[in-house]
Parts: structure tokens; C-alpha cells; sequence
């Protein structure tokens, strides 16, 4: 028997990419932000109820900064190849910085930050379609 050896992008030959998945994590993250930043104990409200919806926000919003976080590096790490630097040459620096924005996220509530990591998203989408030569609108779930 002889052993052939094979190279694949990823763990799973798809070739399936796509930065949907990371919008829509992104706009959640903007999402529970916006949320958080608006939450107020309302008269009558138990000092429980509130503290569970408080909590409710703060993980959705950190998990879907960890997921968008995922999403990205997966883009960044198997789809794109270093052909693609020389139509994108910051192309490490904006997938650098959404990773950063996606960690600031999960460590405040801050609606600057969340604002940016959609926007490095969108610019990320941007770049991911143009280098399938595609013109694919950016349409956000929020609007």
C-alpha cells in the first residue's frame, strides 16, 4: 500500500467561504451594545430581573464577539493566500485590527468599537468579494 500525501486549506476540503457569518455576528455585537448602553431598572423592576437581563446582554454580546472573532480568522487564515496581498496590501492589518476590535468588544461596552468592527467587517466583506472578482452587496439584518 502506498501513502499519498494530500494538502487541503482547511481541516475539511469545502472551499465554502463566506464572511456572512461574521456581519451577522458583528451586528450582534453592535446590537447588544446599543442594548446595554440603553438598559435602565425600570420602576417595579426586581434588582433580580434586571441584573438577569444585564447578564443576558453581556454574554450574547461576548459570544458573538468570540464568534465573529472565529469567523474572521478563518477567513484570514485559509481563505486568503499571499497572492492576495498584492491586491490587498493591508489586508493583515485590517483582519490585525478587526481581531483586536473583536477582543475591545468583548472587554467593554463601548458603541465606537462595536461601530468599528462592523465596519472593518464590511471592509472585510469588500475585500473577500473582490478577490472572487463578485460584486456582492453588503445588506445588514438591522437595516
Amino acid at each position: 500500500m502506498s501513502i499519498q500525501t494530500v494538502r487541503a486549506h482547511c481541516d475539511g476540503p469545502c472551499g465554502i467561504y463566506d464572511p456572512a457569518s461574521a456581519r451577522v455576528t458583528a451586528e450582534a455585537v453592535l446590537s447588544m451594545t446599543k442594548k446595554l448602553l440603553a438598559l435602565h431598572r425600570h420602576e417595579g423592576d426586581s434588582e433580580v430581573a434586571f441584573h438577569n437581563t444585564l447578564a443576558r446582554y453581556v454574554a450574547i454580546k461576548e459570544e458573538q464577539a468570540e464568534s465573529t472573532k472565529h469567523e474572521l480568522l478563518v477567513l484570514w487564515t485559509d481563505y486568503f493566500k499571499p497572492q492576495h496581498l498584492k491586491d490587498f496590501p493591508n489586508l493583515h492589518e485590517t483582519f490585525w485590527n478587526a481581531a483586536k476590535l473583536c477582543s475591545a468588544c468583548k472587554q467593554e461596552v463601548n458603541l465606537e468599537k462595536a461601530t468599528a468592527l462592523l465596519d472593518t467587517v464590511k471592509t472585510i466583506h469588500e475585500m473577500f468579494w473582490k478577490s472572487k472578482g463578485r460584486d456582492v452587496p453588503w445588506v445588514t439584518a438591522a437595516g
